[in-house]
């Protein structure tokens, strides 16, 4: 049961090629952002779509994978675990970000059904 308490899944579509980088402590680093959509129809019967973009972060031998096969537009199915962080930006101003941090993925062909 402990990997329901903070366990994230999701199916969607690369929206940038990923950001990789090397730590000084050699440990790798991979951001890239997912778009995943919903559609329903709203009270009136009109087809809405609902797209929500989310901030993936991988770390070592994930973010080395995902360095290699993620690239803008591929969709992916990934889990991981929901993280919430703050930091200062260039101006002093105190940001506050959402992530999943990965864990695992898999690349899945883009089919319209």
């Amino acid at each position: 049961m402990n990997d329901l308490r903070n366990s994230v899944q999701l199916i969607g579509d690369l929206g940038k090629n990923v950001d990789f980088k090397q730590l000084e402590n050699g440990n790798a680093l991979a951001r890239v952002s997912i778009s995943t959509r919903e559609v329903f129809k709203n009270g009136r019967g009109e087809k809405k779509v609902d797209l929500q973009w989310h901030n993936l972060v991988g770390w070592g031998k994930v973010a080395e994978i995902m360095q290699v096969l993620f690239a803008k537009g591929k969709k992916v199915a990934v889990k991981g675990k929901l993280r919430h962080r703050s930091y200062e930006d260039k101006e002093g101003v105190t940001r506050y970000q959402s992530e999943v941090v990965v864990s695992e993925f898999m690349l899945l062909l883009d089919i319209d059904l």
